[in-house]
């Protein structure tokens, strides 16, 4: 695969982001924003998070090893149809994607759909909810971003990682540390416990999820401990 990947079925082109503003004029603006955003918020500690580090550990990497694609849709109301054409497309380019030097790079791929010109976020919230399902069946998160997004963060209620200056929705792996956003549903539980325990037989998988999800998320003990590793505070 090319560096440059078009979906098949929405026509629309995703662009490492090193060569995003150069391909298309159009969008320097957008990707001056996300720079902007990344290097002054993604990538820097806060205190309000309520953990050492920055806000995702993930992404200071992923720009320099050039994993990071991104593409923009400048239509202010995009159709419904056409955003879901376009989501469809993320999911079967993106496990695609190259992976830099080597498999160790794939936890820092990821596929990024800005609308800059959106106002009404509600479409993004409707189609996250629409396809966050199969995304996790894949071993994947799908997650959206916009300004005002009121998610809360795992280790602080009051921080609001989602909240974003640019309406997105970012694809990226699923990692052991997106656990207390995957309790919620039995199938999504599933597909964590088989991504990061493949070796499970169904039924003991299955025994394990029930007794996980019968509980709310933040009752689970186990993430009262911080993961060494993998800390990345945006949840999906």
């Amino acid at each position: 695969m090319s560096e440059r990947v078009i979906g098949p079925r929405s026509g629309l082109q995703w662009v490492p982001l090193r060569d995003a503003g150069s391909t298309c004029p159009a969008a320097r603006t957008t990707v001056a924003a996300f720079r902007s955003w990344a290097d002054s918020h993604l990538t820097q500690p806060k205190d309000e998070m309520g953990r050492d580090g920055p806000v995702c550990p993930y992404v200071l990497p992923s720009i320099r090893r050039d994993l990071l694609w991104l593409a923009q849709v400048p239509a202010a109301d995009p159709q419904p149809e056409w955003m879901r054409a376009i989501i469809r497309d993320a999911l079967e380019l993106y496990p695609g994607l190259p992976t830099g030097n080597g498999s160790s790079s794939s936890v820092l791929r990821a596929l990024i759909t800005i609308f800059p010109n959106m106002t009404d976020y509600s479409l993004i919230d409707e189609i996250h909810d629409e396809f966050k399902t199969i995304f996790v069946s894949h071993g994947f998160m799908l997650g959206q971003f916009y300004p005002g997004c009121d998610q809360p963060g795992l280790w602080n209620k009051e921080f609001k990682p989602l909240d974003a200056p640019l309406p997105m929705l970012v694809v990226r792996p699923m990692m052991t540390t997106d656990f207390p956003f995957l309790v919620e549903k039995p199938e999504w539980a599933d597909a964590y416990v088989r991504k990061f325990a493949p070796t499970l037989p169904a039924h003991v998988r299955s025994v394990m999820v029930g007794r996980l999800t019968s509980r709310a998320a933040s009752r689970l003990p186990a993430y009262q401990v911080r993961p060494a590793g993998e800390s990345c505070s945006t949840g999906s």
